[in-house]
């Protein structure tokens, strides 16, 4: 028992670091923009690792083989379809318009095997649900829905109203669990002094009080305390009970 305990653990280590390094590898198309392929694909690899980890029955080395030629033939399969548009479309389709100036396509529909139901709930995921105001809607290759408004139903912008706007910036962490980020705070040329001076400000006279704080893209900072001191706290749940 405590052999067989021992073999599972070395072999669980082994699938572990192997699965590692293989997704490492191919990169992050196999977690963002799953195709049907790249799903059954997946599946079929974790399956060959947990066996690899598990199957005391059969040796170690052929499942590490069959898992590393499901992962080779993976690389080989986004390498070709970089290299070769014709090959990428067979292998991985291609896009498929199935709304025309608010109309549907009903024989496009048919062959993407999609209902009218499964379209109308993926233009509501997309905050679509008068159809009238698609100017075009796309089925991508991984099953998402892109969506193009009519240009009377698009948001207004800045631009559109010929409003001067600053660039778009990112937030900035500088505290996080009480703890100052130095090299954050130093690359939105920033100091000790400003933090502490801005702190202040929130009524905050100690940075351990602090659980959260970023420097938001118009030079302010947003804070986030460890007691908020809020009340009551919003339940959206209608189960008055303990869980």
């Amino acid at each position: 028992m405590y052999n067989e305990a021992l073999v599972v653990i070395v072999r669980v280590i082994i699938s572990f670091f192997t699965l590692l390094i293989f997704t490492r590898l191919l990169g992050k198309q196999e977690v963002g923009q799953l195709t049907f392929f790249d799903y059954i694909n997946g599946i079929t690899i974790g399956s060959i690792a947990a066996t690899l980890a598990t199957d005391l029955s059969s040796k170690a080395w052929a499942h590490w083989v069959g898992l590393s030629g499901y992962a080779f033939l993976t690389f080989l399969l986004q390498f070709i379809t970089i290299k070769n548009r014709y090959l990428g479309k067979v292998l991985d389709g291609e896009p498929t318009v199935v709304i025309e100036n608010g109309k549907i396509l009903e024989n496009n529909l048919k062959k993407m095997r999609i209902k009218l139901g499964e379209l109308m709930m993926l233009l509501r995921y997309r905050g679509i649900f008068d159809i009238t105001q698609v100017e075009c809607a796309i089925i991508e290759v991984n099953g998402n829905l892109s969506v193009l408004q009519k240009a009377e139903y698009l948001p207004v912008t800045s631009k559109d109203l010929h409003i001067p706007s600053t660039p778009s910036r990112l937030s900035t962490e500088v505290i996080q669990d009480g703890i100052v980020i130095e090299q954050n705070l130093s690359q939105r040329n920033k100091d000790m002094e400003w933090l502490n001076q801005q702190l202040q400000t929130h009524g905050i006279g100690d940075v351990k009080e602090v659980s959260f704080a970023l420097i938001l893209p118009n030079e302010q900072l947003y804070v986030d305390k460890y007691k908020d001191n809020l009340g009551d706290e919003a339940d959206m749940g209608d189960y008055e009970g303990p869980y």
